[in-house]
């Protein structure tokens, strides 16, 4: 049985540039990563919009802004230095109802707390950014630094870097848990490692299970889809055109983004999924996991933390097409119904609620001991944070 210093359960990005930190420190170590899919990134880290965020939401309290605009500045060095496509084309966020103003001022303040570059604009300025817009938004926002990347040759490139500098890939194959001799058992026989880093994204909660931890979470996955516009609305939107948060509800609402690849996108839907790979209508849904988490989200709604009924109601009505494009349209007033075109594009988001407040955690949870550190609610903005994430988890495992 071969010995490793590090184990990585999971080759997303948040595995991935765990790996690389942990090679930085000690180039000479021994690193396995163990991912249950034959290529990294199947999951949220293929999935996700592509946006490097700039960090504006996050209050300068929270892990996620400690790592958010350092994260973002480190991928963009990381896609020139290997010639990965990225663009810098913004983003503004627009408030549509006098109610949001507190939250615009929440925003800059967060701006002014974490080093961000983010600027009040007026409505001329907004339409001349973002000629979609609406002309008669109550207050904007814009950020210069918010960026789009191919987010497919990033992880190749990690993949390629580290096989390289020595890490060994396990693809096809899941860890399932400690051996009584102190290995790890997998399903395809025991493998021995010095310490563990748990990067499993949507099953990370699995796995801390079995290891003693997360005993107080619980996981309900949330279903992101999307439209595309058409060839004749994809001109209007030049960049990004993100909501200003409702402060009552913990998602994010409908925005529009140009990706890489000159499609803009109109998502995502945040609806309670039935499973943490049900990525259709029931594609992806296990009866067994549907039962289950279907229960939990009884729980959430009974107890209606983080305004949760609303939430379930509001986003369940988004399978409905002129639903959606009603809430797109406070973003696109221009937008028609027939300007919506079906894609395949969707993703999970894997969201940790905490059993005894029956509140969802909103930043990064991390548990572990002296064996193994647990990356828990590793949802976004880790794409955008993970070089910086990655050195954050490595210093909290305490391995290095």
């Amino acid at each position: 049985m071969s010995q490793y210093d590090f184990i990585i359960a999971g080759a997303g990005i948040v595995g991935l540039t765990t790996a690389c930190e942990i090679l930085n420190r000690a180039p000479s170590a021994k690193v396995a990563v163990v991912e249950k899919e034959a290529t990294p990134g199947r999951h949220a880290s293929g999935r996700n919009s592509g946006v490097l965020h700039c960090g504006l939401y996050y209050g300068s309290d929270t892990l996620k802004a400690k790592v958010c605009a350092t994260g973002g500045r480190a991928m963009k060095a990381f896609a020139y230095a290997h010639g990965i496509p990225w663009s810098n084309n913004g983003k503004v966020l627009v408030a549509t109802d006098p109610s949001q103003l507190p939250a615009v001022d929440r925003l800059m303040q967060n701006a002014a707390d974490n080093a961000i570059r983010a600027e009040r604009i007026d409505n001329k300025t907004l339409l001349e950014l973002e000629p979609a817009a609406p002309p008669d938004a109550v207050a904007a926002i814009h950020c210069p630094d918010t960026a789009v990347i191919d987010i497919k040759a990033v992880l190749e490139t990690l993949r390629t870097q580290l096989a390289e500098r020595g890490a060994r890939f396990y693809f096809q194959r899941r860890i399932i848990g400690p051996a009584p001799d102190g290995a790890l058992q997998t399903s395809d026989g025991p493998i021995r490692g010095g310490f563990l880093f748990n990067c499993c994204g949507a099953y990370a909660d699995v796995l801390a299970k079995a290891h003693g931890f997360a005993r107080q979470y619980i996981l309900v996955p949330f279903k992101g889809i999307y439209w595309k516009l058409s060839p004749q609305k994809n001109p209007l939107v030049r960049g990004n055109i993100y909501p200003v948060p409702d402060i009552s509800m913990p998602f994010l609402g409908v925005h529009f983004t140009r990706g890489i690849s000159g499609d803009v996108y109109a998502g995502p839907t945040a609806i309670p999924a039935l499973g943490r790979e049900n990525y259709g209508i029931l594609a992806g849904a296990k009866w067994g996991e549907a039962a289950t988490i279907l229960g939990r989200l009884g729980l959430l709604y009974l107890g209606n933390q983080n305004n949760f009924r609303l939430l379930a109601h509001t986003e369940v009505r988004k399978y409905s097409k002129t639903f959606f494009h009603q809430c797109a349209r406070r973003l696109f007033p221009g937008l028609a119904i027939e300007d919506l075109v079906p894609t395949n594009k969707s993703g999970i988001r894997p969201q940790l609620v905490n059993v005894a407040t029956k509140r969802l955690e909103m930043d990064y949870v991390f548990e572990g001991d002296k064996r193994s550190l647990h990356v828990l609610n590793a949802i976004s903005p880790a794409f955008t944070s993970s070089f910086a994430f990655a050195q954050m988890i490595v210093d909290r495992s305490g391995a290095l």
